[in-house]
């Protein structure tokens, strides 16, 4: 039986975590021991009276910058054998469904949070394994997209989504988005429901959600077919 992953965020606001930890599949995964969670305040790791976590930075300019002992002092507490320490920042790598996978192997998140204009570059130099950016713009801090990794993390743990293969026919999980869902009634406002999936052909179902997963990828995200060299699938038909 697989070890929780454990999930560790240091931030300076641990409350912003409170809501989203403490519903839906992120609580039931902690409940079922699938995750351990742990929300880091980082102002317990500073050595003054006033607990900064943030300084001016050298050679001026506007806003402020993390301060590196607080952020070294929470790592190091935190860090195991097993961890893997990643900061939230718009410079880091895109993060993609793969990604998400390839974290989900892992026994040990550390998820730094930045926060002002960044942090000091040492903090990347020395105590950070890699960047994960979840667009190209700028938020407040490091918590809300921290929060997204975590939300795309746990739910590929297995059993959290409650059963085999939940996971496997997703936006994604194929170099794909999914394919359109239905559910009851079979004609709501003039709107039918495909007669396909309701015919029970089991064959013929499988094949309009795969042409239809297809369709719909080259009319909304064309750059995933050509990422995963499945355009040639459209020029054949």
């Amino acid at each position: 039986m697989r070890t929780p992953l454990q999930i560790d965020v240091i931030t300076i606001f641990p409350e912003m975590l409170d809501g989203f930890l403490g519903v839906s599949m992120m609580k039931r995964a902690a409940q079922m021991g699938a995750v351990i969670f742990r929300a880091v305040n980082l102002r317990t790791f500073t050595t003054d009276v006033h607990r900064t976590t943030d300084d001016r930075p050298f050679g001026g300019g506007p806003g402020m910058v993390m301060k590196c002992e607080p952020v070294f002092a929470a790592v190091e507490a935190a860090r195991t054998a097993g961890s893997r320490v990643i900061l939230m920042t718009p410079q880091g790598r895109r993060f993609d469904q793969a990604t998400a996978r390839r974290l989900a192997d892992e026994q040990h998140l550390i998820f730094v949070c930045g926060h002002y204009e960044g942090v000091d570059e040492r903090i990347r130099q020395a105590v950070v394994d890699e960047e994960i950016s979840i667009g190209d713009y700028v938020l407040t801090n490091g918590v809300l997209p921290a929060a997204v990794v975590i939300d795309a993390v746990v739910r590929l743990l297995p059993n959290v989504l409650g059963g085999e293969g939940a996971t496997e026919e997703e936006s994604f999980a194929a170099g794909q988005l999914e394919y359109p869902q239905y559910t009851r009634p079979a004609e709501f406002r003039g709107l039918k429901v495909p007669e396909v999936l309701m015919s029970g052909n089991h064959a013929a179902i499988d094949r309009w959600r795969a042409e239809a997963a297809h369709r719909r990828t080259r009319e909304r995200r064309p750059d995933l077919l050509k990422e995963e060299g499945q355009d040639k699938h459209e020029q054949d038909t």
